[in-house]
């Protein structure tokens, strides 16, 4: 059941991404632009945690998971080092995804030839 929930809402996420790209004729950068503060939003309001709860990695594996992930890093580095220093939790969370896209589309790149 937890995979077809994980299918489920990742697929409801990316679905409406393409719905606001098709009927709103938005750029994909300005979708995903939205969906990252989407991310933010809910994830400081906390309302992405329940949906984490229900759809695991169906909610963070889409690019609003990387904005849950971003703002999870600034509030718990806050909670532990104050208002002062939270520029420095911002990838405190987001550090390995990012770190595995980079390699992986460093080794992607030396596979598949690219022509640019």
């Amino acid at each position: 059941m937890d995979y077809w929930m994980a299918f489920l809402i990742g697929g409801m996420i990316c679905g409406i991404a393409q719905l606001v790209m098709d009927i709103g004729k938005f750029s994909q950068i300005h979708v995903m632009s939205g969906l990252v503060i989407a991310g933010v939003i809910l994830g400081s309001i906390g309302a992405y945690d329940s949906l984490i709860d229900i759809a695991g990695a169906g909610a963070l594996l889409p690019i609003s998971g990387f904005g849950y992930l971003l703002i999870k890093g600034i509030l718990s580095y806050k909670m532990e080092n104050g208002w002062m220093s939270i520029g420095s939790g911002i990838f405190q969370l987001a550090g390995l995804e990012l770190s595995f896209t980079i390699v992986l589309s460093f080794f992607i790149a030396l596979i598949c030839k690219p022509k640019g």
